[in-house]
């Protein structure tokens, strides 16, 4: 619901490549499209026809930088493209993806990045000490400076410059013949490959292979590097101290349900997390009327609990799917105004209903405290808070906007006082053990629901 309820908790990118396609553009564009819930604040293409590498980008959306004309120039096989919410860097056009440099050589390259460089810093002043010069502030240009301050053929130079980052990343690099597709060791950030003809396709989420016609075949493992080009699909891995720990929110909120992670489909997870949250309220005998599922990503969750409970499954809220992003809210009666015309409450079907309404997250809670308001407006007896996915209590330095703990409502307020504070008759989180059964018992990186960070830079941080 973050998307258009200001919730505040956003996912950093996506990108999208394409390899050996005669419509490299055009087929980006439309992977892009799939995309587009990653990142609304920017967006880019860059093209490679075998000599040179062409990119257009913007700020906005992808129908807000590209016109009906603007891809039909961009010529080329492959191609690889950006959407941005960006968490690292402002929002200035120099931090828009996909970034374009020449190397020492006089090739040139673009990179299209997913995720936060934890070590982006230090990293940075280092760089600059040597005589690098940045154009923006994002953390993905550094990416660029690490592989022109190295020796040897491209892939080493790879190797090389990830071996230097902490942090999550998922990236691609275009030449003026290859494609290339690296995944950070500890598989943060979600990154798959799919066969389309004889050419191949790279995504944040499988959902994209769908609309370009590809096949997904597995995801890029992590810590590998795979190079695609004439020579058909290679493999290697810029280190042997890998790992599994794709992020816990890719799964609970931030892809989209058709979309799927680590073998594991989006919507059944969410599914299967809405009903193992049912489980503690059937065996405390819970008593209520309907379910009420919170648009969009909290659909499947409480299909899932509404299924185990024996509950019906109601539209009590609707989503407005028409009203713009750029609503201005500058006093609170205008900011209650844009909840009311973004999410309406069906007052027939929660009118005299004991209500248990699911939702995906707690993050400041100003949302929910709304949406239980307007609930409560539209008649509904009792408003019982279920949240299929553990209670967020650390900051994030990976790439999603938690950046301290004193924003997150769960850090220093215990379920039943938040309850209160939200206007809720009763809140229940699911455990982190049943997330972890639900995603498969895969890896997960759960670190904003129990501080269990991966990587020790910000362990002493929160």
């Amino acid at each position: 619901m973050g998307e258009y309820l200001d919730k505040g908790l956003h996912e950093e990118c996506g990108v999208f490549g394409v390899y050996r396609q005669s419509d490299a553009a055009h087929l980006t564009y439309f992977g892009l499209h799939a995309l587009q819930h990653r990142g609304q604040e920017g967006a880019g293409i860059a093209v490679a026809d075998g000599k040179t590498v062409r990119c257009r980008k913007g700020k906005g959306l992808l129908s807000d930088v590209f016109g009906r004309n603007d891809l039909d120039g961009m010529t080329g096989k492959n191609a690889i493209g950006h959407v941005r919410y960006g968490t690292a860097g402002g929002g200035e056009v120099e931090n828009v993806q996909p970034i374009v440099s020449r190397l020492a050589n006089g090739g040139a390259l673009a990179v299209a990045h997913n995720g936060q460089i934890a070590n982006a810093a230090e990293l940075r002043k280092e760089l600059e000490d040597k005589g690098s010069i940045f154009w923006g502030s994002s953390d993905s240009e550094i990416i660029l400076h690490l592989l022109q301050g190295t020796k040897g053929p491209l892939i080493e130079k790879i190797k090389q410059a990830c071996n230097r980052l902490d942090g999550a990343f998922a990236f691609l690099i275009l030449t003026e013949k290859n494609l290339y597709a690296v995944r950070d060791k500890n598989g943060l950030r979600p990154l798959s490959l799919a066969k389309q003809g004889d050419g191949w396709c790279v995504s944040s989420e499988s959902c994209a292979f769908d609309i370009v016609g590809a096949h997904l075949v597995r995801d890029v493992r992590p810590g590998e590097i795979v190079k695609i080009s004439a020579a058909g699909l290679e493999s290697c891995f810029y280190t042997e101290e890998t790992s599994c720990n794709l992020c816990a929110m890719e799964y609970i909120y931030f892809s989209r349900p058709d979309s799927v992670l680590e073998r594991q489909n989006v919507h059944g997870v969410r599914r299967e997390c809405g009903r193992l949250l049912a489980q503690e309220d059937l065996d405390n005998f819970f008593k209520a009327d309907i379910v009420v599922g919170v648009p969009d990503s909290s659909l499947s969750a409480a299909a899932g609990y509404s299924e185990a409970i024996g509950l019906p499954n109601e539209m009590g809220l609707i989503k407005n799917r028409y009203v713009g992003r750029t609503f201005i809210q500058p006093t609170q009666a205008q900011r209650d105004l844009g909840v009311r015309l973004k999410l309406s409450a069906n007052v027939p079907v929660v009118r005299g209903k004991r209500v248990v309404l699911v939702d995906d997250s707690i993050v400041r809670g100003t949302t929910s405290k709304r949406i239980v308001a307007l609930l409560r407006q539209a008649g509904a007896t009792e408003v019982h808070l279920r949240i299929a996915a553990p209670a967020i209590k650390y900051p994030c330095f990976y790439g999603v906007d938690m950046s301290t703990r004193a924003e997150l409502a769960s850090a220093s307020l215990e379920p039943d006082v938040l309850a209160k504070v939200l206007g809720a008759d009763s809140l229940r989180f699911l455990s982190v053990d049943d997330l972890k059964q639900a995603c498969g018992c895969q890896g997960l990186c759960t670190a904003c629901f129990d501080g269990s960070y991966v990587t020790p830079l910000y362990s002493n941080k929160i």
